[in-house]
């Protein structure tokens, strides 16, 4: 696992009047709890409005998150857990997720907080999920993201 090189956001942001979107899968419950609860935080400490929307898997993620852009959300935060088994599935889950939620963010020009793990092994995920002893809290880095990127966004079209 390398978080090496990851930014250190040190300045608190304000996210104030801005619509988020948390869209998670449910498989792994423990992890993608942990994400939604990291994701949560980030807003909450912003002072950004958020929901939550619960999706069967990552592969749902790309069509859920456009339908709330779309219905007027300023962000979405995109979050799933993808271990890798022993057949394809995974590639072709973790693309179509991937592949997906990129053309959204293009397609809508609005920012997708991408908290999507692809993982060898559960461990992986407990590793990255902001559970206690995680060394990496994902769902917060993605809700970081997209809330900055939306703001950098506003202030771009201003």
């Amino acid at each position: 696992m390398s978080g090496k090189g990851a930014p250190q956001a040190t300045e608190a942001i304000d996210g104030s009047g801005l619509e988020v979107v948390i869209v998670a899968g449910t498989w792994h419950d423990a992890i993608s709890d942990g994400l939604i609860a990291g994701a949560q935080r980030a807003l909450d400490g912003a002072g950004a409005a958020w929901r939550l929307v619960r999706v069967p898997g990552s592969f749902e993620l790309p069509v859920v998150a456009k339908a709330a852009l779309e219905a007027g959300a300023d962000a979405v935060v995109a979050l799933g857990v993808i271990i890798r088994g022993g057949t394809p599935h995974f590639d072709f889950v973790s693309n179509a997720a991937t592949d997906g939620l990129t053309r959204v963010a293009l397609d809508t020009g609005k920012p997708v907080g991408f908290g999507v793990l692809t993982l060898d092994d559960e461990a992986q995920g407990i590793a990255r999920a902001g559970l206690e002893g995680s060394q990496e809290d994902k769902g917060f880095e993605a809700a970081d993201a997209a809330l900055r990127t939306a703001l950098v966004l506003r202030d771009l079209r201003a």
